[in-house]
């Protein structure tokens, strides 16, 4: 039954001793699709926002960043 085994996964996230094992029970082991997932998109934050600091440290604008590096304003946007 999905009411049970969402009661069961609610009750594991609660007793969960570490930020590890809350991401074991919401996204599944290192390794599996939903987790490598995750992990991707958790890296892509990360990276994006310390763009952004940089880019705010050094004065810029999106648009003189993107002129720099050789791309379009709406790539830096994106990010």
């Amino acid at each position: 039954n999905g009411f049970i085994k969402e009661k069961a996964r609610k009750t594991a996230l609660k007793n969960a001793k570490n930020f590890d094992e809350l991401l074991d029970i919401q996204y599944g082991k290192i390794g599996t699709k939903k987790r490598d997932s995750f992990e991707e998109k958790a890296q892509y934050f990360v990276i994006s926002e310390t763009l952004k600091d940089a880019r705010h440290e050094a004065n810029l604008t999106q648009k003189q960043l993107a002129d720099k590096v050789g791309t379009k304003k709406s790539y830096i946007s994106r990010l």
